[in-house]
């Protein structure tokens, strides 16, 4: 295989900065074919903006190109459905945004449509593929912290000027935007491990998605994850798995980490500096993730051993409990 053949679904912010991302890659081993968006003009200024060959104005023209390897999509939350049954069902592979569906049974439908056209399928969970993470994973493997009893993982960022973010029907919330981080950092930590309880207490916005909570999550052998998110106000936006044996601090960013302090030692993992002006602080951290997709491609995997099917169903569960605790439903519950 030569270079991975992407097309990128949608000319939107996160997709400017998957682009800058990617240009961090050896080219030779990453190269972007196409882009699609509802409006061609967008794609095409994209297309000019980023040198890819060829911009369409529609996503079907995109899940028609046989160039094209793999497609990342990143339309606004509740397109991501129709969005990725549309590319899977052509046979392409799908990297696509987080979180994958509006809520667990979206999820199901793509992982069965996935395994039933033989393609590769990933959720975009650009965290899990930090060399940070890579490095937390492995500490926990070693046991060097001993026993994990309790991760406390706080996210906010001041959102409700954003309609993205407060519109029911623009997939709003935080805990969707950025509370699943949240919930990702205790399956990971917990190795997949399906909580024994959810507890979920928040406040809700005006127009009915929730803009702050905090969910307690119980495991077995009296284990406990404790986070808190919010679209209110800044948060020290930090994590700390706490151990038997010692403590594991990631003092901020901990969507994008970039240094860790283990048992009182500082390590540092720089990121690289982006070409173009990025819409999202470290959003060069997304090469991870698509070095990952590549790789995943090489082996012929159809999905990931570090975000798995199972690790994006087990996530859209308990933001399904949580929502519910909290009130906050969408139109696609009740589909």
């Amino acid at each position: 295989m030569g270079a991975t053949r992407w097309g990128i679904c949608s000319a939107g912010k996160i997709s400017h900065d998957f682009l800058v991302a990617l240009k961090t890659l050896p080219p030779e081993e990453h190269k972007v074919v196409a882009i699609a968006s509802r409006d061609l003009s967008r794609a095409q200024e994209y297309a000019k903006n980023h040198t890819i060959p060829k911009a369409y104005g529609s996503y079907e023209e995109l899940a028609q190109d046989p160039d094209v390897d793999v497609v990342y999509v990143g339309v606004i939350h509740p397109c991501h459905l129709p969005a990725t049954l549309l590319f899977i069902q052509a046979g392409k592979n799908v990297l696509c945004e987080k979180p994958l569906g509006m809520n667990a049974a979206e999820v199901k439908a793509m992982v069965q449509a996935a395994r039933e056209n033989n393609v590769f399928f990933m959720e975009a969970f650009w965290t899990r593929f930090f060399p940070a993470l890579e490095k937390i994973r492995s500490l926990l493997r070693q046991r060097t912290v001993g026993n994990v009893v309790v991760l406390h993982a706080e996210f906010g960022v001041p959102l409700l000027s954003v309609p993205r973010c407060v519109e029911k029907e623009l997939g709003g919330g935080a805990l969707l935007d950025i509370g699943i981080y949240c919930v990702q950092w205790a399956c990971m930590v917990f190795n997949g491990e399906k909580p024994q309880s959810i507890v979920a207490s928040g406040f809700l916005h005006e127009t009915g998605v929730d803009k702050m909570a905090s969910i307690i999550l119980n495991y077995s052998g009296q284990r406990q994850a404790v986070l808190t998110y919010s679209m209110m106000n800044q948060l020290p936006n930090r994590a700390t798995i706490s151990g038997t044996e010692g403590i594991i601090e990631i003092p901020s960013c901990l969507w994008c980490p970039q240094e860790l302090v283990i048992n009182g030692q500082k390590e540092e993992f720089p990121l690289p500096s982006p070409s173009q002006k990025l819409n999202f602080a470290g959003s060069t951290g997304l090469r991870y993730e698509a070095e990952h997709v590549r790789q995943c491609l090489l082996q012929g995997l159809k999905e990931s051993p570090v975000m798995s099917h199972a690790d994006s169903e087990l996530v859209h569960f308990i933001l399904d409990e949580a929502r519910r605790q909290l009130g906050v439903s969408y139109s696609q519950d009740r589909a």
